[in-house]
C-alpha cells in the first residue's frame, strides 16, 4: 500500500497518541477490551471509570467528543439486540414502567451495551490515530501470521479499488440514463454485479502476474521496521493498566 493511505474513521493530527508506534497501540488496545471484558456487569461504577480513561485519551489525542460519538454509531445492531433482552430472556421478573422485564435479560442488557461501547470506543479510538498501513505494520511487529497479515493488506486494497470501479460503472449507467427504481431493474443491477465480479477477478490476476515478475514469492518485503522504546511502551500501557487496576477493585469490592 502507498505511504499515506488513510480511511475514513482517521483524523490527522500530531499528539502524543498518534506518535506512539502501531504496535503499541494495538497491545495496548487489546489489553484494554480483554480487561473491560473481564470486568465483572455488577460493577456499574468500574464501567464509568473505564469511559473516563476512553474519554483522558481522546482528550490527549485531540479527538473531538462529537467525532468519537459518530463513530460508535456503528454498534446500533447490538443495541437494538440488547434492547429485546429484557422482554425475551427467563426467570425472574421486575416491573418498570408497567412493563414486565426480566432481571437477568437486563444485567445482561447492561453487560452488552456497557462492554460493547466501550470496546467499540476504544477500537475508534485507535483508528482515529493510527493509519491503515501503520495498523498493517503493527501488526507484523506484533508477529500476527504473515498471511493474515498480506489478506487484510490486500483487502483493504483492493477494496478501494472495487469502490472505484463500481463507481465508474454507476456513472456509465447515468451517463446513459438508467435509474434503477423498481423491481423490473434487478436484471440490470444484477448483470452490473456480474461485470464487476468479472473485471475484479480479471485485475487481480494481472496484479499478481505483475507481482510474480517482479520476484513476489509468497511473503511481503518489510520496508520500514517500526520500532518502540521503553518509555512508549511505558506511556501506551498507562490505558490497559489503569482499567486492571479498576478490574481488581470490582472483583474485591
Amino acid at each position: 500500500m502507498g505511504a499515506g493511505h488513510a480511511h475514513k474513521l482517521y483524523r490527522p493530527g500530531n499528539s502524543p497518541v498518534h506518535d506512539l508506534p502501531p504496535h503499541c497501540k494495538l497491545a495496548a488496545t487489546f489489553g484494554f477490551v480483554i480487561v473491560v471484558v473481564s470486568t465483572p456487569r455488577e460493577a456499574v461504577w468500574a464501567f464509568g471509570l473505564y469511559a473516563l480513561l476512553i474519554a483522558a485519551a481522546a482528550a490527549v489525542a485531540r479527538i473531538p467528543a462529537g467525532f468519537l460519538l459518530r463513530r460508535l454509531l456503528i454498534e446500533v445492531p447490538f443495541v437494538a439486540f440488547a434492547v429485546l433482552m429484557p422482554f425475551v430472556a427467563q426467570g425472574e421478573r421486575v416491573e418498570v414502567l408497567g412493563m414486565s422485564l426480566s432481571v437477568s435479560g437486563l444485567w445482561g442488557a447492561w453487560n452488552v451495551l456497557a462492554k460493547g461501547t466501550l470496546g467499540v470506543a476504544a477500537s475508534v479510538l485507535l483508528a482515529s490515530t493510527t493509519e491503515l498501513r501503520a495498523l498493517l505494520l503493527g501488526l507484523q511487529r506484533l508477529k500476527l501470521p504473515p498471511l493474515l497479515v498480506q489478506i487484510a493488506s490486500f483487502m483493504i486494497r483492493y477494496g478501494d479499488v472495487i469502490s472505484d470501479e463500481l463507481r465508474r460503472m454507476s456513472i456509465a449507467r447515468r451517463s446513459r440514463g438508467f435509474e434503477a427504481r423498481g423491481i423490473r431493474h434487478w436484471g440490470v443491477l444484477a448483470k452490473t454485479a456480474g461485470a464487476l465480479f468479472i473485471r475484479s477477478y480479471e485485475r487481480g490476476e494481472r496484479v499478481y502476474l505483475a507481482m510474480v515478475s517482479r520476484g513476489y514469492a509468497g511473503s511481503m518485503p518489510l520496508i520500514d521496521e517500526v520500532t518502540a522504546t521503553r518509555a512508549q511502551w511505558a506511556y501506551a500501557a498507562a490505558l490497559p493498566v489503569t482499567a486492571l487496576a479498576v478490574c481488581l477493585m470490582g472483583w474485591t469490592l
